[in-house]
Parts: C-alpha cells; structure tokens; sequence
C-alpha cells in the first residue's frame, strides 16, 4: 500500500474510534427528546428496530446496556439506525428484561457534548403478530390521486402492495376485513367501475355485486364470523359537509345506515327487520371472538345535517346463532349516549372476550375528524371502566384493533402533526394495564413525517398477504 493510501485510512480509523469513544463534558438530568419517541415504552420481543433521530444534531452517539453491561455504541449525525440482527439478538435473549440507553448529542450549542439521563426500553415476553394491513390515502376530503392496500412486516421493514387502484382505474380500495387473523381469507371492496365486493380465499377470487343480491343492500363496514361463513355488514349511506366557522372544518355523518348479513355458502343476504329500520342508524358491527355476539353502534334517526350534533350513538349488543344465522330477541346497551353524553364507533372486542376498546367522541360516527376523540375500554364481565388514558393524546385518536394473543393493540392517531394519521402500538397486560404507546418503526425515522399519506384500518395478521397484482386487475376489469 501506498504510503498515502495509509494516512488516509489511518485517519478514517482514528476518527472512527475517536467519534464512537469520545465522551460528553456536560451531563443534563433531562430525558433526551427522539423523534420517534421511544423512551420508557414497552415493545414486543420480535419488533423491527426502533430506529430514531435527534433534531437539531450534528452526532449522536447512543450507548446500549443490559443489567450494567454495555452492549454497543452506535453513532450517526442525527440519527440512530440499528443493525436489524444485533437488535434481534437483543430481543430474543433480553425478553422481560429492560435496555437501558443513554444519548450524547454534539451540536453548536454543545460542541464538547451533552448527555442526557439515561432511558430505558421494556422488551415484552409478549411477541405481536409479524404482520399488519392498512390502507393509504391522502387525508383530503373527497379526492385522491392514489390509494391502496398494504401490508407491512411488524418485524422488518418490509411493505408491500395487497391492491392498489392502479388496478381498479384509479377507484377506491377499502374496508379490508381478514378472518381469524389470516392472510388467506380475507376480502375488501372495490369502488367504481368494474367494482364490488372482493373475497380472496385460499388463492382464489370472487367478485360480489351485493346490489343485485336479495336485499339489494351494499355492504360498507364489514366484520367476519369466525366461521368464515357469514361477513356481518353495514349498509351506510354517507354524506359530508363543510363549515365555514369554527375549530372542526368538516363534518362526515350518515343520513341512513342499516347491518345485514352475507352467507357466503349461500351467496345470499340476511337481515333482520329490527336492523333496517328507518327510525334508527346502525354501524360498525363486530363480531366477538367466539362468535355468540353482534357488537354494534345504534343511534336514533335525527334531521342531517341540520342536527348532526344531536346524533350520538349507542354500544349495543345482541346474541347470534349460527347454526341459524340469526340474531336474539334481546338487545342489551352497554354504553347509552343519554347518560355518557358520548358516542360510540368502532367497539373491538379482545381476543380472550374480556374487554372491549371503542372510540369516544363527542357527536356523530366518522371520529377521525373530531379532535376530541380518544379510545375508551370496559371490561365485559362486569362492564367496568378500564383507564387507557395511555393511549390518548390532545388530538383524534380512532381506528383500532387487537392482536391475535390480545397483549397489542395497533391505533390510528394525529398526535404527530394533527393533520396525518399515523400507527401507534401499545402493550396491554391480562389486567388491562395499558403501557406507553409507541410510533410503527421506520427504517428511516424522518419518513415518518416525509410520508405524506394516511395510515387507514389498521389490521393485524398472522402472515404475508400473497396476492396476484395481475389477479386482481383481471377480476375488476371483467
């Protein structure tokens, strides 16, 4: 080697050891402030790294230990990237322990360094289900340029594709809904032309035009039996409207909404008189894990969108049978808008049946433009309040759902900048005790915030969707 050559790599060498060994002369007992942030949260032990930056430096140096041994220093100059088998290696033999982080920051008010009070990170004994579906789209109001469904690895960085309108002449795709969990069964639906319902069952799929069926009832909402023999829907029809005053700029509501029942065996509709009756709107049906119960959202009909603000929706409950496909005489009302002021969307049902997590606004059913809304739970045994204050920030917290082994739950919120709605998970132990939220890794943390679209309808499942593009273009383009 050339003589020159040497310097050269002798002062990459030296400055390479002197940036991961150097040592802050100031100290500073404050939490250092990450974006994401990423302190004190409790994880699961088969996360993706949890990557994150320091604005406003110019290095970063980041020290990881465990039970007072250090296990690696990584730097960067303002972001901390992790190495993806190091991290996995950590979760896998640290599980139900606590990573302890202290941060050193360099910057032209802190050119010798300051280091901040150490943090730490709880890796869950508790794993999560290694994939999840969105939808995403440009939060505007009524248009789009392009939207799809997703799906992302929880425990890489991996995103892919499920459908997207570029197969659906630039359509709408929404409203995917997975049985038990599976990436083989699942369905969506398909707006526009050459559109319709859209079931994917082991390979195959099928098309539904559900206006030419019995009932001549769209599906909008919808939510499948375990069985995977009936998709419980409603029927909505929506409008929105827009305000020239005050803090909330636009108002979505239903002017009627009705819940029927699809027999996929049958390819028929079922529905029950009670559950398209004019005099009431119904919502957001959920099936409970075992499949004994229909959770729905009820409110009186009222004049919209002239009292849209009166419109306040009930949580209701009524027993199925499914030998039958029928639903009880009996409606029970867990949460009744008259005493709790509120209403209701979205009620979730945790997979062991213990608890339920809903939305909480002040009026209507479309939460995610009600800066107010924040997610609330009740224990079903008794109904009891569960405090998930955790999981509220000041700005629209909506749709949400459980993982398989019911310790996660994955929510929408616009905590971030209140105008996009990003992913956030949360630990939830077998008491109901809520931990910390935190933001969905990314392996560039400032795509957080570079992104510009919406995360929509979160949905765990248990593995990668494997779906032909070319399969579906066909189906919608017949």
């Amino acid at each position: 080697m050339k003589k020159s050559g040497l310097i050269v790599v002798c002062m990459i060498l030296f400055s390479f050891f002197s940036c991961t060994t150097k040592q802050a002369k100031e100290k500073t007992n404050q939490i250092p402030f990450l974006f994401p942030d990423y302190t004190f949260v409790t994880i699961p032990n088969n996360i993706a790294p949890l990557n994150f930056e320091i604005k406003g430096a110019s290095f970063v140096k980041a020290d990881f230990e465990m039970e007072g041994k250090l296990l690696k220093t990584i730097t960067g100059n303002h972001t901390i990237a992790i190495s993806d088998k190091i991290w996995h290696e950590w979760l896998s033999a640290y599980k139900g322990k606590s990573l302890k982080i202290t941060i050193s920051i360099w910057n032209d008010s802190h050119p010798d360094g300051l280091s901040y009070r150490p943090f730490t990170i709880h890796i869950s004994p508790d794993p999560i289900d290694g994939w999840i579906a969105y939808r995403l789209i440009e939060p505007g109001y009524e248009l789009w340029h392009q939207m799809g469904i997703y799906q992302r690895s929880l425990t890489s960085f991996e995103e892919d594709p499920v459908v997207t309108n570029m197969q659906n002449h630039t359509g709408c795709v929404n409203c995917h809904s997975f049985l038990n969990y599976s990436p083989e069964q699942f369905m969506f639906h398909a707006r526009g032309a050459g559109g319709g319902t859209v079931i994917y069952s082991h390979g195959k799929l099928k098309k539904i035009d559900m206006s030419g069926l019995n009932l001549k009832m769209k599906g909008v909402y919808p939510m499948w039996h375990r069985s995977g023999n009936y998709i419980v829907f409603s029927s909505n029809k929506t409008n929105q409207s827009f305000f020239h005053a005050g803090k909330a700029p636009i108002e979505v509501y239903d002017q009627a909404s009705d819940l029927f029942i699809y027999d996929v065996r049958n390819n028929r509709e079922i529905a029950d008189p009670r559950f398209i009756d004019k005099s009431y709107f119904e919502t957001f049906p959920a099936f409970s894990p075992d499949g004994k119960y229909l959770y729905f959202c009820r409110a009186k009909a009222v004049d919209m969108p002239k009292e849209y603000q009166k419109l306040k929706y009930a949580l209701c409950r009524v027993s199925f049978n499914e030998k039958e496909g029928t639903f009880g005489s009996k409606i029970d009302t867990l949460y009744n808008p008259s005493v709790e002021t509120g209403s209701v969307s979205f009620p979730r049902i945790s997979p062991d049946g213990q608890y339920l997590l809903y939305t909480e606004a002040a009026n209507g059913t479309f939460p995610i433009w009600h800066r107010e809304a924040d997610l609330k739970m009740i224990r079903l045994n008794d109904g009891k309040k569960i405090d998930v204050s955790a999981l509220n920030s000041k700005e629209t917290e909506s749709y949400h759902s459980w993982s398989s082994n019911g310790r996660w739950v994955i929510f929408s919120s616009r905590r971030i900048d209140g105008r996009y709605t990003r992913l956030f998970i949360a630990h939830i132990d077998k008491n109901g005790i809520v931990d910390k939220p935190f933001l969905l890794p990314q392996k560039d943390p400032e795509s957080n915030t570079l992104r510009l679209k919406s995360y929509n309808i979160p949905e765990f499942i248990s593995g990668k969707v494997d779906l032909s593009k070319q399969q579906v273009a066909d189906l919608l383009n017949k």
